[in-house]
Order: structure tokens, then sequence, then C-alpha cells
């Protein structure tokens, strides 16, 4: 009876198959829970813009403004203005979407705030005192 010391060819190529397929379902998992991540971002920046716009913005002045930046809404995190991706609201390839609607020079009576997400359908705020 011949004694193998080592692994045969078969029994390599099957193992560096299970561990590509491991690594492979790994990355995608990560995806997934990266995205996740990028999409709770997404809305709690679409609630606070919220929030300042109805509590603060809107008690204050009785209005709301045609466009929402930092210099508008003050109690706000800057940083929450520009989506996972660090594009600023309302630019071309930005995730959010601030819409003033019925306007009679810079106030507004309504808008609708949106957020594009990943992995579920736009997320959508609308003004509470139309």
């Amino acid at each position: 009876m011949k004694r193998s010391d080592g692994f045969t060819v078969i029994e390599i190529i099957v193992v560096i198959a299970f561990l590509g397929l491991a690594t492979f379902l790994l990355l995608m998992q990560k995806d997934a829970i990266n995205s996740g991540q990028r999409d709770a971002a997404r809305k709690t920046a679409v609630n606070a813009m919220y929030y300042n716009l109805e509590e603060v913005f809107y008690q204050k002045n009785g209005y709301y403004p045609m466009d929402i930046d930092s210099s508008v809404l003050k109690a706000m995190d800057p940083d929450l203005f520009n989506d996972p991706n660090g594009v600023t609201i309302n630019d071309a390839d930005s995730d959010y979407r601030y819409d003033s609607t019925n306007c009679n020079g810079e106030k507004c009576k309504s808008y609708s705030l949106r957020a594009h997400l990943e992995k579920e359908a736009d997320y959508i705020k609308t003004s509470r005192n139309n």
C-alpha cells in the first residue's frame, strides 16, 4: 500500500471553489449591509430637514422657503444637506430633492422632500401646513 503525504489536485480545486463561493457570498452580504446603512442615513437627513422646516422655520416665519440649504435651516447640521455620496441637495446627481410649491416670491405654502433609496421606494415627506 502506498502512503500519500499531500492533497490531490481534486481536493485543492474543491477547497478553492468553496473559498471562492464563501468570499462571493460575504461580499454580497457586505454590499447589502452598506446600502442599508446609506438608506438609513438618507432617511435621517430627510427627517432632520423635515423637522427643521416644520418646527423651526415655519413656526418662526409662517411660510416655507423656496430653496433650502445651511443658510436657511441654520438649526440643522450642514453635513446633512449632502447625500452619502457627498452631493448637495437638489444638485443633478443628488439623492435628495426639495420641491417647493404654491410660492409667492420666496414664500411658499407647501413642499415635498424626497430621498432616492437603494433598497426601497423613494422616501417622501410633505409639508404639514398646506
